[in-house]
């Protein structure tokens, strides 16, 4: 963890939990970015709120690099084939468990959702194993 930042990684955790807490308590929605992106085209009227978030999420970095003059720094030394591989099981394991990280991980571990409790353990347990195998087996 040669660049860990705590206060930063303080600061946008409760901007994260402040706007999860924002949607819920102005349009009773759970932000979890899976659900939001997938009923953008539904005709259920939502489609505003739901492509401002999305526009809010590109928009965010951009603005911080505007004001700042820093750019966040992104480094991927992965291949692009294991980076397309890894998004598709996320996508597959997002619908598998009716939800992504976002939702269950922040959204349904603070409303004690048991579905979001047993989601979040196997999201965190696949992780470890993973990490483990590609870093420590492979």
């Amino acid at each position: 963890m040669e660049h860990f930042t705590p206060v930063s990684a303080l600061i946008g955790g409760a901007l994260i939990g402040l706007s999860a807490t924002l949607l819920w308590l102005a349009n009773g929605r759970i932000a979890g970015i899976s659900g939001i992106l997938g009923s953008l085209s539904s005709p259920s009227g939502e489609a505003g709120w739901r492509l401002a978030f999305l526009v809010g999420l590109i928009a965010a970095p951009l603005l911080y690099t505007l004001f700042t003059g820093h750019a966040p720094q992104i480094s991927m030394p992965q291949s692009p084939p294991l980076l397309i591989g890894a998004g598709l099981l996320v996508g597959f394991g997002t619908r598998l468990g009716s939800g992504c990280t976002s939702g269950h991980g922040v959204c349904g571990l603070a409303r004690l959702s048991p579905r979001a409790i047993a989601a979040t353990l196997t999201f965190m347990a696949t992780a470890f194993a993973t990490v483990y195998l590609t870093h420590h087996m492979l």
